[in-house]
């Protein structure tokens, strides 16, 4: 604004007495929403980048309920850094702060929150720090830049809490290049955050460069906020992040995405994933995905995921009016609901409990005899079988707890595999690890066929509702 010389008219629009906007006027919620509606409005006309959505104030008050409440009573004194390495306008600072810290509400906490966040989007970056000032936080504690590739605070600098909405489904290729990252074996990431250790098939730990595909760098984000999480014994850390349904799936055995979901649930870091409403955010009516990190699980979430379903009906409401593509909202009753699923920690419709092993398979290559047109086996020059490459196939073994590998595949291949091909093999040398989240399985309910009668009746009575439309349609 000050670039373009509108800063002196646009304070003189507020400043007019017919413009009220104290707080005996509007509250703060309605100044709330009339924010978000702006913001809307802008993302629109500036034809925000794809997968850039703003987070509505109910879903932020969900995240910020589930990575606070669990630790309440840790959190009444001290100081404790907030981090959100896509900030945005900042709301999920600010907001998870002021819950944190009403004298009022669940928490009372007297202890003392700074705010850091890095936005890599000029307009929203202004925003954000016109927002610290207006609330009294440390504007410089806000960074401009893109935070995969030009980090702006400390390496060493960890935070308690990490919320975030990072874009998902937009490419991160510019942080590639800046991170000389390549596809090529010999172009190796340097920067540690990315460089983690997994097991392989033999359950032996590997440093692996774990990265996305370049058209989806939102499970980059991720990373990130893993390697800015506090030691457990300086208190560990909580995370909230939203994601799209390719971050619970895409990628096979071996990918960069299955890598990093298999470091996540094998380090024991997930807690919860929570599946909200279709059409909750402004510009998008695709799923989406609350996932909660934790280093400092309670003793009876150890080695356990929980997943809760909250995007049926009883978890939202309608609203009287459309904001673009936000059709559906969540009440302070469907959020209270939430966190009653999360800490009753039960299995039941909409929340299922699973051990971190149930989302890991192990992927065997299956190979069949390549035979001549007698069925005789075609040798190779060694006296071997040749294998039918038309005839390859892949299997996935689903992993189980306290069930080595070598036990679950073999018994595996022996009951489905084997009869149906008797004389197929797999190579025991090239067996991949592979972690997916198949949320909507879980939760999948049969429902029947209607019976034929009930059909038919249908069927007979748009009949009679049409009987003669086509003769005056032709008349």
């Amino acid at each position: 604004m000050k670039r373009l010389g509108i800063t002196f008219a646009l304070i003189e629009k507020f400043c007019n007495p017919k413009v009220e906007l104290r707080p005996e006027k509007i509250s703060p919620m309605a100044m709330g929403y009339m924010f978000e509606d702006l913001i809307r409005r802008f993302n629109e006309k500036t034809n925000a980048a794809a997968g850039r959505h703003f987070t509505p104030r109910e879903i932020i008050e969900l995240m910020t309920h589930l990575v606070y409440l669990p630790v309440k009573d840790k959190i009444q004194k001290g100081t404790f850094l907030v981090y959100d390495p896509c900030a945005g306008s900042g709301a999920m600072l600010t907001q998870s702060k002021s819950f944190a810290t009403n004298p009022e509400g669940e928490i009372k906490s007297t202890a003392t929150f700074h705010l850091y966040g890095q936005e890599n989007t000029g307009e929203m970056y202004a925003v954000c720090k016109s927002d610290m000032l207006l609330k009294g936080e440390d504007p410089d504690k806000i960074k401009f830049g893109s935070t995969l590739s030009e980090y702006g605070f400390d390496p060493d600098l960890k935070f308690n809490f990490m919320l975030t909405n990072p874009p998902y489904g937009t490419t991160w290729k510019q942080d590639i290049d800046n991170l000389n990252v390549g596809t090529d074996k010999k172009v190796s990431i340097i920067d540690k955050r990315f460089n983690l250790k997994i097991k392989n098939f033999k359950g032996e730990l590997e440093e692996t460069c774990l990265t996305s595909r370049s058209n989806d760098g939102q499970l980059m984000f991720m990373l990130h906020m893993l390697s800015k999480m506090k030691d457990p014994k300086d208190g560990g850390s909580r995370i909230a992040s939203v994601h799209n349904g390719s971050a619970l799936f895409t990628g096979d055995a071996g990918s960069g995405e299955s890598g990093i979901r298999q470091y996540i649930i094998e380090n024991d870091l997930l807690e919860c994933i929570v599946q909200l409403p279709n059409d909750i955010f402004y510009n998008t009516g695709i799923a989406t995905y609350v996932w909660f990190i934790s280093n400092v699980k309670e003793e009876k979430r150890k080695g356990k995921v929980q997943l809760i379903n909250a995007s049926s009906a009883e978890f939202y409401q309608k609203m009287r009016k459309s904001l673009g593509s936000k059709r559906n909202e969540l009440t302070t009753g469907h959020i209270e609901a939430i966190q009653e699923l999360y800490f009753a920690f039960e299995d039941n419709t909409y929340s299922k409990i699973f051990d971190n092993e149930d989302f890991g398979f192990y992927q065997i290559s299956v190979h069949q005899p390549e035979k001549d047109e007698e069925g005789k086996l075609i040798l190779d020059s060694k006296g071997k079988k040749k294998s039918d490459s038309s005839l390859k196939d892949i299997e996935n073994v689903p992993m189980q707890k306290g069930v080595s590998h070598e036990v679950l595949i073999e018994d595996y291949f022996k009951k489905e595999v084997l009869p149906f091909a008797p004389d197929a093999w797999y190579d025991k040398t090239k067996m991949k690890i592979g972690y997916e989240i198949a949320f909507n399985k879980y939760f999948y309910q049969y429902q029947g066929l209607r019976p034929l009668s009930e059909i038919a009746a249908d069927i007979l009575k748009l009949e009679q509702e049409t009987d003669g439309l086509l003769k005056e349609i032709i008349a």
